[in-house]
This record gives structure tokens, C-alpha cells and sequence, in this order.
């Protein structure tokens, strides 16, 4: 009698096909259609029914899904991705930009200024979208527009103490790890597009400053708050951990060592053990929004986003590592994702798993798809 012995290697090749054919076949026609305005925007959030919201439009939004356009193109979607990655770009270049060189946080749905604040956060995004766009559109001109928005960042924003300030939206005596690890992403992404040393370097800076600072020495977890000079925020807020992002920053620093940054992959041991030890519901199968530092739950939502982190965490150490451990990971991490992707209208999806095991009943997020294409055009690479 033969044994029915599931390979983790040949279960996670399966998930790579599965989300190959979701991104290709069932979102990207839907987001490139539903939504998309004459002014060259996608729509930024819809019900569940697939009806669009056009109450305002963020620009790190659009930002997510040039992105995503991208990644679909990049794995096989012969849709007209091109084209509608170079509108938005040019959308965003030549109507979300504000007089002193910031991008702005919202727009209308003509593209006009909603709100005219500008924030890290936001200015990460389109650092991101430069990078991929330049790229894969052959317009190198895209990295020079980079270059002057971190110029701007360097003059403005740089803080005495390592790392930037927030902007105009947040308050300024919290200082969060968040927007600086998506300027560790953008940098990464803008070195690999670019070959340009300047970005490189900036993104060591980055990820100096979060071996530095932002993990927390005795356990290994990655803290989200902190006061004016990197220590930790005071209180219960020192000590919030977000599993999703300590496996975020493990992918990034996994990405890193295939540029020869020594510390990379130790960082990634440490950050990934600690979120996979404290943040994943064994009941549920889905990793949870917050612990604190000593491993108790803090808050038992689960958002969709956190669960295509660890499933790119699990891919880029299969990737280095070659084992079963992380390819049977990586199959967990995109079946758990698979719970909130199915709603009526396929190519949407749901966004908060209460601790009950029930979904919060809101739309369909636009921003999700920047996280979903990534972590498939992960899983679809080592498929390919």
C-alpha cells in the first residue's frame, strides 16, 4: 500500500499556481476595469458586490497599485497593464504634487487636491512606484524624479537622530518603525531597478537603523513605537508588536543579503521565530494583529495584510534555505490567506477575521491588493 504523504514542496507549488491564476484572471481584469476614472485612477476601495467608492482617492493607494499592475505583468497578465501603470504614474506627477515637491495625501476622482497634507508614509509609496515603474516602463526618468523627492526628504524631513519625521498628519512625539520600513522597501527596489549607489546606501541607513533601534534586544520582536530619540514609546505602547511586520521586515532583510548585507539573514531568523512563536492563531490558522513583547495577544483581529507577509517571508527563506519547514509554511500562509478571498464576487476580499472567527463588514480595500500581488508574484515566481 502507498503511503498519502502530502510534499510541503509540491503543496506550496500548488499554492503558487492557484495564486497565479486568482492575480491573473480574477482581480487584475476586475481593478483594471471597476472604478478606473477618466482622470487615470484606480479605484480605491469597492463592496462586495463590486460597486466602487469615489469619496475620495489616497495617493499611496494609486501608488499600491502601479505596483500591482506590475507584478501582474511581470507573471504573465496580458492585460493592458502598461498602459494603465504609465497613466497613473503621469497622474501622479503631474496632479498630486504640491509646489514644494511633496505628494499630497488625497485626491478627488478628477485628480484634483482633497487634501493637500503630505506624509512619509505617502512619499515612500511613490518612492516604491517610481522604482517599479521606471523599470519595468524603460523610463529611467522615473528614477531621476525619485532622486529629487529624496533630496527633498534628505532636507526637509531627516531627523538629527537617524531616520526621518512623519510629515503633517501624524502626531510628531510618537516616531513609528511603519513608514521607514516602506522607505527600506522603496529603496531596495529603486538599487535593484536603478543600479544607482545612492539608493543602496539609503537603504543600508535603513535597515542600520532598524537593527539599531526598532527590535527589541531580549526577545528578538519588532517594536512599532517609540519616543523622539528611538528608545521605546512609554508604556503599553513600547512594547506592541505586530507579527505581520516583523515578517515584512524579515522579507525586506531577506531580499537585502541577495545584495551581500552580512546581517540580513540573522535578522530574518530572529524576527521571523518570534512572529511565528507569538502570532499565529493555531485555531484560526491566521497570524493576529498585535502581541506585546512578553508573547501574550494583545489584539486577536486578523487583518488580510499580515497573512501575505508571512507567506513572502516563508518563500524568501524557501528561497535561501531550500526546506520542507518553509515550503509546508508557505502553503499554511496562502491557505490561511485564501479564507479572505472567498466572498461572492471573486477578485475582492475580506479585510478583519474577528477572534470569533467572523468578518467585519465593511468594503473591499484597494490598498489589500498591493499586499495580495506581492505575495502571489512571490509564490508565482518560484512556480515559473
Amino acid at each position: 500500500m502507498t503511503l498519502d504523504v502530502t510534499c510541503p514542496v509540491a503543496e506550496m507549488q500548488r499554492a503558487a499556481t492557484r495564486a497565479r491564476d486568482w492575480l491573473l484572471n480574477v482581480a487584475a481584469p476586475l481593478w483594471a476595469g471597476r472604478g478606473r476614472t477618466a482622470s487615470g485612477l484606480f479605484a480605491e476601495r469597492m463592496t462586495l458586490s463590486g460597486v466602487p467608492d469615489a469619496t475620495y482617492f489616497r495617493t499611496f493607494v494609486q501608488a499600491r497599485h502601479i505596483f500591482s499592475f506590475i507584478e501582474a505583468g511581470k507573471i504573465g497578465w496580458t492585460g493592458p497593464w502598461r498602459a494603465l501603470v504609465g497613466e497613473t504614474v503621469d497622474t501622479l506627477l503631474t496632479k498630486a504634487r504640491r509646489a514644494d515637491g511633496f505628494f499630497v495625501h488625497r485626491l478627488t476622482g478628477d485628480a484634483a487636491h482633497l487634501d493637500g497634507r503630505a506624509d512619509l508614509y505617502d512619499q515612500a509609496f511613490i518612492l516604491l512606484a517610481l522604482a517599479k515603474a521606471g523599470e519595468a516602463l524603460d523610463r529611467p526618468t522615473l528614477f531621476d524624479e525619485a532622486e529629487r523627492l529624496l533630496d527633498l526628504l534628505q532636507a526637509e524631513w531627516a531627523h538629527p537622530l537617524g531616520g526621518f519625521t512623519e510629515g503633517e498628519l501624524v502626531d510628531p512625539s510618537v516616531r513609528r518603525q511603519n513608514p521607514h520600513m516602506h522607505l527600506f522597501e522603496a529603496f531596495i527596489a529603486l538599487a535593484e531597478a536603478s543600479k544607482r549607489q545612492r539608493f543602496m546606501d539609503a537603504a543600508v541607513t535603513i535597515g542600520m537603523l532598524c537593527k539599531a533601534h526598532f527590535i527589541d534586544s531580549e526577545t528578538g520582536a519588532l517594536l512599532e513605537y517609540f519616543k523622539d530619540d528611538w528608545t521605546p514609546a512609554d508604556g503599553l505602547a513600547g512594547r506592541i508588536v505586530e507579527p505581520g511586520h516583523c515578517l515584512e521586515w524579515a522579507w525586506l532583510f531577506e531580499t537585502l543579503a541577495l545584495f551581500g548585507w552580512a546581517d540580513s539573514p540573522g535578522i530574518s531568523d530572529h524576527l521571523t521565530h518570534f512572529a511565528r512563536s507569538t502570532g499565529i492563531c493555531a485555531r484560526r490558522r491566521v497570524t493576529i494583529n498585535e502581541v506585546l513583547t512578553d508573547g501574550t495577544t494583545h489584539n486577536g483581529n486578523a487583518r488580510l495584510w499580515p497573512q501575505t507577509e508571512r507567506t513572502k517571508a516563508a518563500v524568501a527563506r524557501y528561497r535561501r534555505l531550500g526546506s520542507e519547514e518553509e515550503a509546508s509554511e508557505a502553503a499554511a500562509a496562502a491557505a490561511g490567506l485564501d479564507l479572505y478571498l472567498d466572498v461572492v464576487m471573486p477578485g475582492l476580499w475580506r479585510d478583519k477575521l474577528t477572534p470569533e472567527g467572523g468578518w467585519i463588514d465593511e468594503l473591499a480595500p484597494g490598498s489589500s491588493l498591493y499586499h495580495i500581488s506581492c505575495a502571489y508574484g512571490e509564490l508565482a515566481r518560484i512556480a515559473l
